[in-house]
């Protein structure tokens, strides 16, 4: 019998999940370890706005801003990730992470505001 949602949260309070950090990688050959209700997109999508959340290092959003293209997120959505965030986590949270999310679309701010 499949887990419920119960079983799991409580497997995860407990750490009895099996969850390991290499489950979380956001390499394909770990995108979806025991993740089984939610879409590729949608997982990478949650993982960029928990970096934003936490101010992940630099090169993170590039890795994870990637993954999310690579799972079928558009530009528009990622920026949406941002702005969804932002009463959330606070404007500071949302300005650190802009630029590098923007790197990792091409995009140079450094150049627009030049």
């Amino acid at each position: 019998m499949a887990a419920t949602y119960r079983d799991r949260l409580r497997q995860i309070a407990l750490s009895e999940a099996g969850i390991r950090v290499a489950d979380f990688a956001p390499d394909a050959a770990h995108q979806h370890m025991d993740v089984r209700h939610i879409d590729g997109k949608a997982l990478a999508l949650a993982r960029l706005a928990a970096l934003i959340a936490i101010g992940g290092a630099d090169p993170s959003f590039g890795e994870h801003a990637d993954a999310a293209v690579s799972a079928g997120a558009s530009a528009d959505e990622i920026v949406d990730v941002l702005v969804g965030v932002r009463t959330i986590v606070g404007e500071p949270r949302v300005v650190a992470a802009a630029p590098q999310i923007a790197l990792a679309l091409g995009y140079d701010l450094d150049g627009a505001f030049g």
